[in-house]
């Protein structure tokens, strides 16, 4: 510390010290916990890291949600688990537009949606397929449910028949 600093300016970098070094000890904390993560999930189910824009966090919730073979019965039981089970949203009898069930299992929903960003931004077959939508006329938001769905399928096919979707 320089002597000419005044009281305030000393205090603040002594505070501003002590955050930082706090802030390196989590990051630490943080990444050592993420690399056991990362062995459990592989010597479990490796196969889930491997997909697009799935990291530990994702794979490990996507995990805790569905549990175990058979604990979901079916794809439209997963997707109304992660919070993307389409319901009818118009106040007429003809039913033409749909809304996501905002229900379910919250951290899965969160972590679905982290996949559909991620693979929005960087993979260019899904980059194609919103391309090709909009040509069809889809909206944004109806592109983004179509994409919420087939995101929320892809690992529970994954998981009960060791296949994704293709």
């Amino acid at each position: 510390m320089h002597s000419s600093w005044d009281i305030e300016t000393a205090s603040t970098v002594v505070a501003l010290r002590t955050l930082a070094r706090r802030a390196h000890a989590i990051l630490k904390e943080a990444r050592e916990l993420e690399k056991a993560l990362v062995a459990i999930i592989r010597t479990w189910r490796p196969d889930l890291l491997e997909q697009f824009g799935v990291g530990p966090i994702v794979a490990a919730t996507v995990l805790c949600a569905w549990s175990h073979p058979g604990r979901v019965h079916s794809e439209a039981a997963f997707a109304m688990l992660a919070g993307v089970a389409p319901i009818p949203a118009n106040s007429g009898q003809v039913t033409t537009r749909y809304r996501l069930n905002r229900y379910g299992d919250r951290q899965l929903n969160t972590a679905r949606h982290t996949v559909v960003r991620s693979r929005i931004q960087y993979q260019p077959a899904t980059r194609a397929y919103i391309d090709r939508r909009t040509a069809e006329g889809k909206t944004s938001r109806e592109i983004k449910r179509c994409l919420a769905r087939y995101v929320a399928f892809d690992p529970y096919r994954l998981l009960e028949n060791g296949t994704p979707a293709t």
